[in-house]
Parts: structure tokens; C-alpha cells; sequence
């Protein structure tokens, strides 16, 4: 009865949340707010929807109120089109998706109108009060209406931080972005501060929070974790006929770059990099797969390149099949993103076993986990012959790449084995419960 009124006044001091299994343990409603979600099956959806489907499996009831699917295309189904409000029911997950502007090309007010019209619509929702709430950033509405509904219900919240806004709006190169950069980061700062808990996938996103006035007592490591992989048991004889139904040669060394085509993966330097080898490396392809909002551009771009090829978006298991049929798994990232974001495709590419070559910016987020890999050779972001040259390297030193792979796939099962990174996330819901570092948000 004391906990069931405590729970009524919000008040989670003392409130004992009793170890999971046992007849009288204390189970929450947990609400999630992420504009991401199932069936996105690029960046930080799949993690949002492994985690909320894994607090309903340990008991908890779990609610997400998330936008419709629109990533990594950019464009959304035609059954999700009608309505404002649209209630599912998935795997046990209550999901609520609100309807939101999609831009078709990354503006500054594209985006600031993506962001609102999820914020002003989510906010609408109608739902039982939760006990606690978790936001994901991205998106910035996420984190803003987490705090929001804390505030109104006075409940303790969380943020998940998978990437970085402020960082974002000055690093990935969208026209006038350095201008609301600190605007943004101060949006961001408001719904940060005031967590009780911010989860970063990355320690590298450490100093920045700090920066924003976040105390370094609520900041947690909740590194994303390898999914469920579709190449189990993958032989040489399985990697050879998915090459040969994919159009890729024997002799052909196959450069894949897997996800989203947005501004801050700067394939352009792809392109760059291509041009130089039709000259002096015609053994190299690369392929870039997937979808985005640059992909039309790049397209443009690459007209008349015999050695570089586009690939739509693929199911769960053709994209597990062509990562695992490559020779190089190629991150690219713009040279001015240091530590904004971590790209979630790394633990799909250490699982795939293969080696991976980062052409990224010094010492940011994705540089400091590749190296902690051990899994592949890193060159500085818009240096095309240089790029060119390691993964010819490659190409002649089999067993370097040998050496690559396997440490690649060392680090995912050690380091990124799902059931400790969601026994992270329940520790996460422990905490909150618990009390976290303060009990309810304040003002």
C-alpha cells in the first residue's frame, strides 16, 4: 500500500524495486519517446525496439510514443500516410505513432519543422500515466518531451543519446547550420540537465555533456550491441552464391558502404576515391547500399563510374548476406564530425566478419571505436588516393584482412553481446525506479 501511494505521488525515494523474478516484484509502465521505431531497420530504431521488446519480456509494460517510419528513405509507406495518430500493438510494445513533417531534402527548416510537428503532435497523446520516461536522441522532440511529461506527471526520466544534436547541426555541412548550432545545443542542454540519467552509446560523447552542464554522476555508457545476425554458420560456398546472385565477380574486390546517404557520411569522397581507381585499380568496385536523402545526388554524381553501384534498402537478412559476401566494409564520414555520433552499422560490420576501413576524422567517436576493434585501418576523411591505398593494401595482404576479420568478430562477441547491453538498459530502468541521482524531474 506505501508503494502503491508513492507511486500515486510520484515519489520514488525508498521505493524498492524488488529483484526481477521474485512473486512480489515491483514492474513499471514504461513510456518511450523516439521518432524512431520499428519497422525502421537503420540506425538507432532497431536498438529502441530491441530494448523496449526486452523490458516487456522481463515483465515491465511498455508504451512508445514514436513517428512514422520514414528512415533511412525519407519517405514513408503509403499506409501510414492518413491520421494524425495511429495506435499498434507489436510484440507486446504499445505503440502510439503521431504523424510529422518528412522532409525530402535536409534544410535547416526541414528540419526544425521535423522536429516540431513530432514535439507539438506527441505531446497530444493520450495515455495512463507512466512511471517512468525514456527519450531518445535523436530526435531533439524525443528528449524535449520526455522532459515535458516528466514535469506534468512528476516522474523520473532518462535520455539515450545516439547522437549528438548541437554537434550535429554545426558538423554535417547543412547550409547555415553553425548559426543555430548553439541554439540547438541549448534546446538540448534544457532536456539533459534536468535527467535524472543520460545514456551515451559512446564515452567519446562524454566531454560534450559535461560541456552543457550535464553532472558527470548521471552520465552512463550504454553501448549498442550486435543484432541478430542472419549469417550464423556462413561458409565460403554461402559467401560465393550470394556473390554471384549480387553480380559480383571473383576477381572483383567489393568496397561496401551499408546505410544511410545523408550529408554527414560525405560519400562524395567515395566518388573521389572511385574516379582514382578506374584509373590505377580497376579490381576495386565499390558499392554503396541503402537509402537517404543525398542517395539522388550521389547518383548524379557517380554518372559514368563503371566501378562504383548502388543497392536499394535490403530485408534484415539480404543486408546481413551482402556485408558478409564484401571484401571491405567502408565507414565514411564527413572530416568535421568528431564526436556527434557513433554509427550504428559498427557492430553489424565487426559481426560480419570482415575488415573495415574508416575514412573519418582523428580521434572522434567512430575512430576511437574502430581502433578499440582492432577490426580496421583508418585514414583521414577527404583523402581519396589515401583511402584508395589502404584498401589496396589490403587486397595484396590477405592476411592482414584475415587478421581484421577476425578481430572484428572477436570484439562483437566479447564486447557487444546483446544480453549484457540489455541487462545495461534494465539496470538503467532499476536506477530511474530507484531513484537515479535525483527522484523526479524538476523544473
Amino acid at each position: 500500500k506505501q508503494e502503491l501511494e508513492k507511486r500515486e505521488q510520484g515519489d520514488y525515494h525508498g521505493l524498492e524495486h524488488r529483484s526481477r523474478g521474485t512473486a512480489d516484484a515491483v514492474m513499471a509502465h514504461i513510456l518511450f519517446t523516439a521518432i524512431n521505431y520499428w519497422p525502421e531497420l537503420a540506425g538507432n530504431a532497431p536498438y529502441t525496439t530491441a530494448l523496449a521488446e526486452h523490458l516487456v519480456q522481463a515483465g515491465h509494460r511498455v508504451s512508445v510514443i514514436t513517428g512514422v517510419p520514414h528512415y533511412p528513405s525519407w519517405h514513408v509507406p503509403p499506409a501510414y500516410r492518413r491520421g494524425l495518430t495511429r495506435r499498434e500493438e507489436i510484440r507486446g510494445v504499445e505503440v502510439i505513432r503521431k504523424r510529422h513533417l518528412v522532409p525530402p531534402r535536409q534544410t535547416l527548416w526541414g528540419r526544425a519543422l521535423y522536429e516540431a510537428t513530432f514535439l507539438l503532435n506527441g505531446l497530444t497523446a493520450r495515455l495512463d500515466r507512466p512511471d517512468l520516461i525514456i527519450g531518445v536522441v535523436p530526435s531533439l522532440g524525443g528528449a524535449t518531451m520526455a522532459r515535458v511529461f516528466a514535469r506534468r506527471w512528476g516522474i523520473p526520466y532518462a535520455v539515450i543519446v545516439q547522437d549528438l544534436m548541437g554537434r550535429a547541426a554545426s558538423e554535417t555541412g547543412i547550409k547555415g547550420g553553425r548559426k543555430v548550432a548553439g541554439m540547438i545545443a541549448r534546446a538540448e542542454g534544457w532536456s539533459l540537465r534536468k535527467a535524472q540519467l543520460v545514456a551515451v552509446v559512446s564515452e567519446a560523447f562524454c566531454p560534450y555533456l559535461r560541456g552543457i552542464g550535464v553532472p558527470q554522476d548521471r552520465i552512463v555508457h550504454l553501448p549498442n550491441w550486435v543484432l541478430a545476425r542472419s549469417t550464423e554458420g556462413f561458409t565460403e560456398g554461402d559467401r560465393a552464391q550470394t556473390r554471384r546472385r549480387l553480380g559480383w565477380g571473383d576477381d572483383q574486390q567489393i568496397v561496401l558502404h551499408a546505410g544511410n546517404m545523408g550529408l554527414k557520411q560525405h560519400l562524395e569522397q567515395v566518388i573521389a576515391a572511385a574516379n582514382v581507381a578506374q584509373r590505377s585499380a580497376p579490381h576495386v568496385r565499390f558499392v554503396l547500399l541503402g537509402n537517404g536523402n543525398q542517395r539522388s545526388k550521389l547518383e548524379r554524381e557517380a554518372a559514368g563510374l563503371t566501378n562504383l553501384s548502388f543497392m536499394g534498402t535490403q530485408s534484415e537478412t539480404d543486408y546481413d548476406l551482402a556485408l558478409a559476401a564484401a571484401d571491405v566494409l567502408l565507414v565514411s564520414e564527413r572530416a568535421t564530425v568528431a564526436d556527434m555520433s557513433l554509427p550504428s552499422k559498427l557492430t553489424a560490420y565487426c559481426a560480419a566478419g570482415r575488415p573495415i576501413v574508416g575514412a573519418v576524422r582523428a580521434y572522434g567517436a567512430t575512430y576511437d571505436e574502430i581502433t578499440r576493434s582492432g577490426a580496421g585501418l583508418l585514414v583521414e576523411a577527404d583523402c581519396p588516393e589515401q583511402l584508395l591505398e589502404e584498401i589496396d593494401r589490403l587486397y595484396r595482404d590477405p592476411y592482414l584482412s584475415h587478421r581484421l576479420a577476425e578481430a572484428g568478430l572477436s570484439y562483437a562477441s566479447e564486447s557487444l553481446a546483446s544480453a549484457a547491453a540489455l541487462d545495461r538498459g534494465e539496470e538503467l530502468v532499476d536506477r530511474l525506479l530507484n531513484g537515479g541521482s535525483r527522484a523526479k524531474a524538476t523544473s
